[in-house]
């Protein structure tokens, strides 16, 4: 019988009982989006982390990191930055005891200003969800093979099982189900990068041998640490994940579900160590794991690659079943913010306010199967397009310039007003969906900056439309 499907079958059967279990607490609406706010610092910690390090992590950083070398190693920076800006904000938030980003910008800019931010978040989440379902799908092909090497499912059936599970999982429990076992995600990841890196650098033969195998490939550019980014791709890298992670709704509900303001602050600065950890461990793993396989197609998916033919076949399909798990936890997270969002800032504020618990309970997971199928017929628009690393980059710049601007403003700029705001969210998602499209920056612009990605146009477009608008109307009271 297939090693690696016995040892994923059962990771899932143990997720699906803890799921099962969990969705006996769920008795109220804050329960399935905040687990009744009772997740202790190192629940918090391991929830942030599995949740953080997804498919733009294990396919996006690894699959660059196969393309560009050890230079990938500042891929995670921006991350990191906004992590430790992270640091600083958590405890307000949690004091806030909000559930929801568009709650915290509606209390004070008024109903349009949340109802815009809801459906920005949801856009950029869906696209989010709709690449770890063809993730998700792109391990499964690989493994659902006969004894001859056959695939058993076809890569539409395989991405269609994925999306199932994640769906389901995710209208279990909640943040309940979706907490608890991304703890027990983010201790797995680190302890099997940690053991197959060394492993994986001793059959590679040590430094000498990773040199000599990249020099004989005609890839001694693998080994350069500088001179492979310019300052446009470093942009480009990294601050679409700085906007993301500085305002990731995740993060927020997270902070709110805390038990108190003090154990968020605690589980932020951790999170910190924890995101530096395992992102250098996956990158590193698939440095060395790329000397070994010189062709391209192999390298694509690197870390599945080497999980099958680098590493011995018990350790390689816990390291199959760490890869799915770290699609489940991101994926059924960003499912769940905006099932919770629509749900908490518009069914329950405009169509429905005197909804029971339990019939809002009902509603967020019918909402979360609703998206759940939206998302899936996002990722078959994107199934034939760029990887999972450009996705995620346009997923987190349509993000980040619509919505984070916005939200540290809420939170820190008293001069911002409602106007301000609205119009900063709208241009920022202008940019993104036109900025590589628009035929005539290609005449018209100097090459460094027609070269851009559109994260840097559409944030500065839309802090600089936050500011003067803000001014402008400083006068006009802001109103719910």
């Amino acid at each position: 019988m297939n090693l690696y499907l016995v040892i994923l079958g059962l990771y899932l059967l143990t997720l699906t009982l803890i799921g099962a279990l969990k969705s006996r607490r769920v008795t109220s609406e804050e329960d399935f989006a905040l687990a009744g706010r009772g997740l202790t610092t190192w629940v918090l910690v391991g929830t942030m982390v599995a949740t953080w390090i997804g498919t733009g992590s294990i396919f996006g950083n690894a699959g660059k990191t196969y393309e560009i070398g050890l230079a990938a190693v500042f891929i995670p920076i921006g991350s990191l930055l906004g992590v430790v800006v992270l640091v600083m904000i958590s405890a307000k938030v949690r004091n806030m005891t909000i559930t929801t980003v568009p709650e915290i910008i509606r209390n004070r800019f008024g109903n349009f200003a949340g109802v815009l931010t809801t459906i920005s978040l949801t856009i950029a989440y869906l696209v989010i969800v709709s690449y770890q379902y063809n993730a998700g799908g792109s391990v499964l092909e690989v493994i659902l093979k006969d004894s001859a090497g056959n695939p058993l499912v076809s890569t539409d059936s395989a991405v269609i099982i994925a999306a199932v599970f994640i769906v389901a999982y995710t209208i279990f429990a909640g943040l309940f189900s979706v907490a608890y076992t991304d703890v027990f995600n983010s201790v797995v990841i680190v302890i099997t990068f940690l053991v197959s890196l060394p492993l994986l650098w001793h059959r590679a033969g040590g430094m000498s041998g990773i040199e000599n195998l990249f020099i004989a490939s005609g890839r001694a550019s693998h080994l350069k640490l500088s001179g492979i980014f310019s300052a446009t791709d470093f942009i480009n890298f990294l601050l679409p994940p700085f906007l993301l992670i500085l305002g990731d709704a995740n993060m927020y509900q997270r902070f709110s579900a805390g038990t108190n303001a003090r154990s968020v602050r605690k589980a932020t600065i951790y999170f910190v160590v924890g995101i530096l950890l395992v992102e250098m461990l996956i990158i590193f793993t698939a440095w060395v794991s790329s000397a070994m396989i010189p062709a391209a197609e192999n390298g694509r998916h690197v870390m599945v690659y080497a999980a099958i033919n680098l590493l011995p076949p018990v350790l390689g399909a816990i390291v199959i079943t760490t890869i799915v798990g770290i699609i489940i936890s991101t994926a059924d997270s960003y499912l769940l913010i905006p099932a919770t969002t629509l749900v908490k800032d518009i069914y329950l504020k405009y169509l429905h306010r005197g909804a029971s618990e339990r019939t809002a309970v009902m509603v967020n997971r019918l909402t979360v199967l609703c998206l759940g199928i939206t998302a899936y017929a996002v990722s078959r628009g994107f199934a034939g397009s760029v990887g999972f690393f450009e996705r995620a980059l346009y997923a987190y710049t349509i993000y980040g310039a619509a919505v984070t601007p916005a939200l540290i403003a809420t939170l820190y700029w008293r001069k911002a007003t409602r106007f301000g705001i609205i119009a900063s969210m709208l241009t920022g998602i202008f940019m993104t969906l036109v900025w590589k499209e628009w035929i005539l920056q290609n005449w018209l612009l100097p090459d460094f900056i027609s070269g851009l990605d559109g994260v840097l146009p559409a944030a500065l477009v839309s802090v600089m439309t936050l500011l003067v608008v803000s001014l402008l109307t400083r006068e006009t009271r802001s109103y719910k």
